[in-house]
């Protein structure tokens, strides 16, 4: 969060497989969390998983209109003009991947988040044993991979296409330029990433207490 509220505030810049299965819950408790050697992991940029999913140019107008669409309803992007919600094209990039193709890889360290502007994403933390534990399904306006690029931290989990679908990529450099350019744009673009990432806590927090009650 550091990093993020520095951009904000004038501080320093940093320079085909097949559909998982649902993995039990057993041993989910002691193991979920367990994080592996730092030496595990590797530092994936957009560019290099992007050719690697098979991901094609979505015609930005058209994402823009999707973007809208799924995030229009929040206050601060509402209260854009339609002028500076075009000026999100010079910052985000608009793609469309195949199902079956891992987003993002858990122990990884990417410098992107990625916005589902249609489709569905499965999202799953994947154990030591190898099995996948199913977290949550992202749909149409959530995010994915929105915590890494805040705070320059492993991914947390596995996100694989269930379908074909249309996202929004975030960058950390965009969010740079967005920082110094257009702060107001940039505020309301993070403010509905954090939203978002508020009310997935938010329902991971609900669906744990409900765990450790039935336990």
């Amino acid at each position: 969060m550091k990093r993020f509220l520095d951009r904000f505030v004038g501080g320093p810049r940093n320079p085909g497989a097949d559909t998982p299965a649902e993995a039990d819950d057993e041993g989910f408790f002691a193991t979920q969390f367990m994080e592996r050697p730092e030496d595990f992991r590797s530092t994936s940029a957009w560019n290099a998983r992007g050719l690697a999913v098979g991901a094609h140019g979505l015609d930005p107008e058209t994402g823009l209109k999707l973007l809208i669409k799924a995030w229009g309803q929040d206050a601060l992007m509402a209260s854009l003009s339609p002028d500076d919600q075009r000026k999100l094209l010079e910052h985000l990039d608009f793609v469309t991947v195949p199902p079956g193709r891992e987003l993002i890889a858990q122990d990884e360290k990417g410098d992107y988040a990625l916005i589902v502007l249609e489709g569905l994403v499965a999202v799953d933390r994947v154990q030591p044993t190898g099995a996948r534990a199913r977290l949550a399904e992202a749909r149409e306006g959530d995010v994915l991979g929105e915590m890494s690029l805040l705070d320059a931290g492993a991914r947390f989990a596995s996100c694989v296409t269930l379908s074909r679908v249309s996202l929004a990529v975030v960058t950390a450099s965009a969010l740079d330029e967005l920082a110094i350019e257009e702060p107001r744009l940039g505020m309301a673009l993070m403010a509905s990433v954090a939203r978002r990432l508020s009310l997935r806590m938010r329902q991971l927090s609900a669906r744990l207490g409900a765990l450790l009650t039935a336990g």
